[in-house]
Formats: structure tokens, C-alpha cells, sequence
């Protein structure tokens, strides 16, 4: 999941791969501002067929509570 999760930021945000660990804080470390968190949250959906509310990104800080709210969604 990690690294399907990462592969998105990569792609999505443009970050530095090296940069994607699980501790990494979205907007502090990673840079992604609410527009590259809109554009993660359609590409999540997206690629796991799962809806996602806008509430529930806003309590999502760092990579790791982005795989467990999809963890979570895809029941795994």
C-alpha cells in the first residue's frame, strides 16, 4: 500500500521519491498545498475505486495516516 501511496505523491505532487517516507508531514516536508491535496484525493479515489470525504483529508498530516484512511476504505 506504502508504495502505491508513494508512487501517486511522485506522480501527483512531483516530490522527491526519497523525500516519501511514512513519518514525512504532507505539507511541511513534502510541500503539497491544498490544491496538489485535492488532486491526490481524486487520484486516490481513483485508483481505489473508494470515495473520499473532504473532512477526512484535512485530518490527514503525514503519508502514513494517508495509508491507513485508504487502508481503512479498502477494508484492509
Amino acid at each position: 500500500m506504502f508504495e502505491e501511496i508513494k508512487k501517486l505523491l511522485v506522480e501527483c505532487a512531483h516530490v522527491d521519491e526519497n523525500e516519501v517516507t511514512l513519518d514525512a508531514n504532507l505539507k511541511k516536508d513534502l510541500g503539497i498545498d491544498s490544491l496538489y491535496a485535492a488532486e491526490l484525493t481524486l487520484e486516490l479515489e481513483e485508483h481505489y475505486g473508494i470515495a473520499i470525504e473532504w473532512e477526512e483529508m484535512l485530518e490527514v498530516y503525514t503519508v502514513k495516516d494517508v495509508v491507513d484512511l485508504i487502508e481503512k476504505k479498502v477494508g484492509r
